[in-house]
């Protein structure tokens, strides 16, 4: 019998996603590692994996349509020597539910349901894997590995995989480059994909013309959460000024002797931001939690949100024990996130579960802003620009460059002691940044 491939659940509150794009045909061959489809989640769009071998017989879902209950059969796969005959048998056969399937309305793209053979959910693949070829020619090869020999320009073909049935994995990957293997000749760049139809303008008496962007997954849940966020979490504000001419003389003079290549690194404000709250939160650990309904949650450990733009909205990769990692680390660390959260290739793992939040909107100039809480922390920073101000020191007017800091709390969680505690010990590290390093 045909081999349903089901809707996975790419993250443990996953109910329901989108499915965005095929990436395979009906009547084409799948092996296990390709990529089938593009998901779109609540924070990112994500490829997934086929877990089995055989040909694509029947695309149950249509591309774009949303609300996909996990566990929903999308795809069945023909084994080798099965055809068409065993799709009208599948369909003959009433489907039964999965066993963790929720009961609710069937794939939008009506076809005939197959009643479940083993089912072969697809996986979520961890970065985007490169083309596969036809025939002899296929590389088999694991998707990080792929996308490691892509950034670094290596000829897959060149290499003999150590993994099952010789598949490259990784290791095969950091070998190679160890040895220092040729890069291949540099192709011509494809051309990129066509930009998508903008929807029509519309005009109406006594009214600006406007143009209707339909809400993306990611877009209707930030707008959920935040509206939850707003009504469920009692919010105060309150904000602190940090002198950061220490800082930013620290930070040049780190970045002036950061080394070349393999161990490098560049410095930014930010960077020292999120080291700071780590250490402040390891002072004040009362700050480092949240409410449920039985309890107040208090975390052991610091892992750190930073809020990162994204064309449909924001996402929040996480730092995880950013206490625990020198500024170096969380800088190369931040990067490669940020990086792979613009392109939507996040794994779940690494955009949920944070304990604390940071906003940074000083590189566009704002002075000072309050950020909403992301639920269900109890704490969020904003972060405004450094600028110069006048201060008084010792009775006398001076120059300062002074950056604003305003903490979001929820005040079930936090009280305004506690939350000024927590500040406190942030302004210190902020203005004595040597203390970071201790």
């Amino acid at each position: 019998m045909p081999t349903q491939i089901l809707m996975p659940a790419l993250s443990p509150t996953m109910t329901e996603g989108k499915l965005a794009k095929w990436l395979k045909k009906e009547g084409e061959e799948v092996h296990a590692g390709d990529a089938l489809a593009e998901i779109e989640t609540d924070k990112a769009t994500m490829e997934v994996e086929a877990v089995d071998e055989g040909t694509i017989g029947k695309l149950l879902v249509a591309e774009g349509t949303d609300g996909v209950k996990v566990n929903t059969p999308i795809a069945l796969l023909l084994a080798e020597g099965e055809d068409a005959k065993a799709l009208a048998a599948a369909a003959a056969s009433p489907p039964k539910p999965a066993p963790s399937a929720p009961q609710a309305a069937a794939p939008a793209a009506a076809a005939p349901a197959a009643k479940p053979a083993p089912s072969a959910a697809a996986v979520p693949a961890p970065a985007p894997a490169a083309e596969r070829g036809n025939g002899q020619d296929r590389v088999v090869a694991s998707p990080l590995a792929r996308r490691m020999a892509q950034q670094a320009g290596l000829d897959l073909a060149s290499l003999r995989g150590s993994g099952p049935h010789g598949r490259i994995v990784r290791a095969d990957i950091e070998a190679a480059l160890a040895k220092g293997a040729p890069a291949p000749p540099r192709a011509a760049a494809a051309a990129p994909p066509p930009a998508a139809r903008p929807a029509p303008v519309v005009e109406l008496p006594g009214a600006a013309p406007y143009r209707e962007v339909p809400h993306s997954t990611i877009r209707k849940i930030i707008a959920r959460r935040l509206t939850e966020a707003k009504q469920q979490q009692p919010h105060f504000y309150i904000s602190i000024d940090c002198e950061i001419d220490a800082l930013l003389k620290a930070r040049q003079e780190l970045n002036a002797r950061a080394p070349e290549g393999k161990g490098g690194y560049k410095l930014s404000v930010n960077d020292f931001v999120i080291r700071a709250a780590a250490l402040a939160l390891r002072k004040v650990p009362a700050a480092n939690a949240s409410w449920t309904e039985e309890a107040v949650r208090l975390y052991t450990r610091a892992d750190i949100s930073v809020a990162v733009a994204i064309p449909n909205g924001l996402i929040t990769p996480v730092i995880r024990g950013a206490d625990q990692k020198g500024l170096a680390e969380i800088s190369n660390e931040m990067k490669e996130l940020a990086a792979r959260a613009r392109e939507g290739k996040l794994k779940p793992e690494e955009f949920q579960g944070g304990t604390f939040s940071i906003s940074n909107l000083g590189m566009y100039g704002i002075r000072e802003f309050a950020a909403v809480l992301n639920p269900p922390q109890g704490v969020i920073l904003a972060v405004g620009a450094g600028e110069q101000r006048a201060v008084v020191k010792e009775g006398a007017l001076a120059i300062a460059t002074v950056m604003t800091s305003t903490l979001s709390v929820d005040h079930r969680v936090v009280d305004g002691v506690i939350a000024a505690e927590f500040l406190a010990a942030y302004k210190k590290l902020i203005e004595d940044p040597l203390t970071m390093l201790l």
